[in-house]
């Protein structure tokens, strides 16, 4: 599977790039509820798939909630770093069945096609477009860390 993510990323890195910040917020929103819809599906069948999933919609819509978007600075994570975080939150996904020992149920697969989904969205992506936008601002490199 992870030379599939490669394939995937490899094209998508050669497709245009999302420009628009809005598009990949409805994405990552599409992609939290998938998550959160399919927690509720397999609530009956697999617990463990169902905590898997509510934990990645979970994880996905909060990232989501408290990303700058717009590039005014006003929530805590910036445009460029909700990319890093997307890449993290890809790995997790595609790691969740073998953590929850859930690699030979069926449900393992949609794991396994949501990371897919997402490795597309993160490297269509252009995060570091956002901090272009703003004028007068410093971009994410001038600006320190705030710990």
């Amino acid at each position: 599977m992870a030379l599939m993510h490669r394939g995937v990323a490899l094209a998508a890195g050669r497709m245009p790039k999302i420009r628009s910040s809005r598009v990949h917020a409805a994405l990552d929103y599409a992609v939290a509820g998938t998550f959160l819809l399919a927690g509720a599906i397999f609530w009956k069948r697999s617990r463990r798939a169902a905590l898997g999933a509510l934990l990645c919609g979970g994880a996905t819509g909060a990232v989501s909630l408290l990303t700058d978007y717009a590039g005014e600075r006003r929530k805590p994570i910036s445009y460029s770093l909700h990319g890093q975080i997307d890449t993290g939150l890809v790995a997790m996904t595609a790691a969740i069945p073998r953590l929850l020992n859930i690699e030979d149920d069926r449900e393992a697969k949609f794991f396994s096609r949501q990371a897919l989904a997402k490795t597309a969205i993160t490297a269509m992506t252009d995060f570091d477009q956002s901090s272009d936008r703003t004028s007068g601002r410093r971009t994410d490199e001038e600006e320190p860390l705030g710990i």
